[in-house]
């Protein structure tokens, strides 16, 4: 699976980077959500594992943009996986049915990712889901 982590913690993201392709996926990594859409643009992933609070452009910013965009990132499954509290209510908003708490077990999250890659459920925004009369 193609993967992109945006992630600005400082050690997560290469220790997971590793982990995962060491099972054979491929992962690129952006430190912040403005490299995370820099990198979007040059190629879509499979899954996005994606923080909620970075600078530049923080996780629901950054999934805002990529609907706004378009350009076939609206289509990308997003994992949310953060240590703030109200995780569940932030993935609500975001519309993704995949996200995890820091810190998370590395199985749940591998199965949470193999699910997200297999049913392919882009997130769908709270303000994108309503219907206007």
């Amino acid at each position: 699976m193609n993967l992109l982590v945006v992630d600005d913690d400082l050690d997560l993201p290469d220790i997971l980077a590793e982990i995962l392709a060491s099972l054979g996926h491929r992962v690129r990594i952006a430190r912040n959500g403005r490299e995370g859409l820099k990198m979007l643009h040059e190629q879509l992933p499979d899954v996005i594992i994606l923080d909620v609070e970075m600078p530049y452009l923080n996780g629901p910013e950054l999934v805002h943009r990529m609907i706004i965009e378009d350009a076939g990132m609206q289509r990308v499954p997003v994992v949310l996986v953060s240590g703030i509290v109200g995780l569940t209510q932030v993935a609500g908003r975001v519309g993704t049915p995949y996200f995890m708490g820091k810190p998370f077990d590395l199985d749940k999250l591998l199965g949470m990712l193999h699910r997200a890659g297999e049913e392919k459920r882009p997130p769908v925004p709270v303000w994108r889901a309503r219907v206007v009369d």
